[in-house]
C-alpha cells in the first residue's frame, strides 16, 4: 500500500494542472518541492517579467506618436515598479498552496526530493511512497566557468533588482538577454550585449531580428558580436569584463543568459533507474521515463519541443490522462507558438520562415507589410510586418510577426493553423472592427484556399 497514488516532484505548471485533474478523478496526490510553490514561471520567470514589462510597452507605443498628439513620454521608475512587482508576485506561492492546492486536498512537502527506488522518495526526514511519480523540476540557468563567475547574475536576480544599475552587460543575445536589454535601455542605463557569434535570436526570422537589433542599437544598446568573455574582475565598485579578443569593458552589473540545464542533480535518478543527460530526462511517447511508473513533464524533459509554460501545462494534463487511462494514445503536440518580448515583439508558429524559404518546392512564403498597409490599425507601428507560410495546397502551416501586438496575432493564427480553417470558414464569421485582429484575419483570409 502506497502513501499516494501519484507523487509530484516540483509544483509548477508541469505538475499541478495534471494533479488537479487526478484529484478530481479520485486520486490521492501530493507535492514535494524545496523551492517556491508554483515554480519558475510563477515566481521569478514569466509572471514577474510580464508585470515589469507592461509599462515599457506603453512608453514604447507613446513614442510612436511623438509629434502627432504626444509631446512628452513618461519616465519609468524602476524602484516603484519593483515594489509593485513584489506586492503582486510574492503572495502567489501561498495563494496557490493555501488556495487551489488546499481546497483540492493536495498537500505539499517543503523539502528537496531524492529517489530511494522507483516508488520511494526521501524528502528531508520523510520517506514517501507512491504508485506513480511525476518529475517536473524544471531547469536552472547555466553559468560559465570562468575567473570571476561569482560576479555573474542570472534572470532570477535581475527580476528582483531593488535599484537599477547604470551600466549593464548581458552575456548572450538570446530571448532573455534581448528582452531585458530592451527594458534596460529605456531606463537610461548604458547597455552592452555580448554574443559569441553575429546573430541574435537565431531561432527567429533574421529580417525581423535585424529590425529589432537596429532599433535597440539606435536607442543606445551596444552589441559586441563575435566576442566571448574570458574573465571578470572586480574593480572597486565596478566589474571589468575581458573578452578573448583582448578588449574589455567596465560595467556595474553582469547578467548571463546563455542557456539552461535540467534540475536533476539532486534527485538520485539512478536509484530509480531513470535515464537522463545534460539535455534532460529521457521519455517515451507517453512521457514515461525508462522506469514506466515514473513520468517527466515540462522543461526537465530532453525534447525538441519548445520548453514553454503552455507546453508544460499541456504535458501535465496529458500525463494525468495517461495515468487515468493507460490506453491513451501517444502524446500529439499541436503547433506551438512562441514569442520574444522585445520591443517590438517577434512571434512565430508552425513551419518557420527560414525552413520554408529553404524548401520552395513544398512551401510558399507571403510577406505583408502590415504597418504600412493598415497604419491606423497598427498603432503607428510602421515597421510591423507579417509573414505567412503556406503548403502547396495553400493551407496555412506557419507564420511570423513583428509587432507589439505579435502575441495576440500569433495566438489567432495558431487557432487557424490547428483547426486548418479555410477562407470560406473564416468568411462565415464576423469579427469586431476596426481592430488589429480584424486586420490580420482580413489579410490571411484573402490568402487561404
Amino acid at each position: 500500500m502506497y502513501d499516494y497514488d501519484v507523487l509530484f516532484i516540483g509544483s509548477g505548471h508541469a505538475t499541478w494542472h495534471g494533479a488537479l485533474k487526478l484529484v478530481q478523478a479520485g486520486k490521492k496526490v501530493a507535492f514535494v518541492d524545496g523551492d517556491l510553490i508554483g515554480g519558475t514561471c510563477t515566481n521569478y520567470g514569466c509572471d514577474a517579467k510580464i508585470l515589469l514589462d507592461a509599462p515599457f510597452v506603453f512608453v514604447n507605443g507613446l513614442k510612436r506618436y511623438k509629434g502627432i498628439g504626444i509631446e512628452k513620454t513618461p519616465k519609468i521608475c524602476w524602484e516603484d515598479l519593483m515594489k509593485y512587482k513584489k506586492q503582486v508576485i510574492q503572495p502567489l506561492p501561498m495563494a496557490l498552496e493555501k488556495g487551489i492546492f488546499a481546497k483540492a486536498g493536495m498537500p505539499v512537502i517543503h523539502e528537496t526530493a531524492r529517489f530511494e527506488d522507483a516508488h520511494t522518495v526521501i524528502a528531508g526526514t520523510k520517506r514517501i511512497t507512491a504508485d506513480k511519480i511525476v518529475i517536473g523540476t524544471g531547469e536552472h540557468p547555466v553559468k560559465r566557468d570562468i575567473p570571476g563567475k561569482e560576479y555573474i547574475h542570472d534572470s532570477r536576480d535581475f527580476l528582483d533588482l531593488a535599484a537599477f544599475p547604470q551600466r549593464v552587460a548581458f552575456i548572450g543575445a538570446g530571448i532573455i538577454s534581448m528582452e531585458f536589454a530592451s527594458m534596460a535601455i529605456e531606463l537610461g542605463a548604458e547597455v552592452t550585449v555580448i554574443h559569441h557569434n553575429s546573430r541574435a535570436l537565431k531561432m527567429y526570422p533574421a529580417k525581423y531580428v535585424d529590425i529589432v537589433v537596429k532599433k535597440m542599437a539606435d536607442e543606445g544598446v551596444k552589441f559586441d558580436f563575435n566576442e566571448s568573455v574570458e574573465r571578470i574582475d572586480k574593480v572597486e565598485d565596478a566589474f571589468c569584463i575581458t573578452y578573448q579578443s583582448g578588449r574589455s569593458i567596465t560595467v556595474d552589473y553582469v547578467m548571463e543568459a546563455t542557456g539552461r540545464e535540467p534540475n536533476v542533480d539532486e534527485l538520485d535518478l539512478a536509484n530509480a533507474g531513470v535515464a537522463y543527460s545534460r539535455r534532460g530526462i529521457q521519455v517515451n511517447a507517453y512521457l514515461q521515463t525508462t522506469t514506466p511508473n515514473i513520468y517527466a513533464s515540462g522543461d526537465v524533459i530532453d525534447k525538441r519541443i519548445p520548453k514553454l509554460t503552455p507546453t508544460a501545462t499541456f504535458e501535465s494534463n496529458y500525463i494525468a490522462d495517461h495515468i487515468l487511462n493507460p490506453n491513451t494514445a501517444p502524446i500529439q503536440y499541436p503547433v506551438i507558438p512562441n514569442l520574444v518580448f522585445t520591443l517590438p515583439r517577434i512571434a512565430q508558429v508552425g513551419v518557420s520562415v527560414d525552413t520554408a524559404l529553404k524548401d520552395p518546392e513544398h512551401y510558399q512564403v507571403v510577406s505583408v507589410p502590415y504597418g504600412k498597409t493598415l497604419l491606423f490599425e497598427a498603432k503607428n507601428e510602421q515597421y510591423a510586418d507579417f509573414t505567412f507560410v503556406f503548403d502547396m495546397e495553400h493551407t496555412l502551416v506557419g507564420a511570423a510577426f513583428l509587432s507589439d501586438d505579435a502575441g495576440m496575432f500569433v495566438d489567432l493564427i495558431t487557432l487557424i493553423i490547428n483547426q486548418k480553417l479555410t477562407k470560406q470558414q473564416l468568411n462565415q464569421m464576423i469579427f469586431a472592427f476596426p481592430t488589429e485582429s480584424y486586420g490580420l484575419i482580413s489579410m490571411v483570409s484573402g490568402l487561404l484556399k
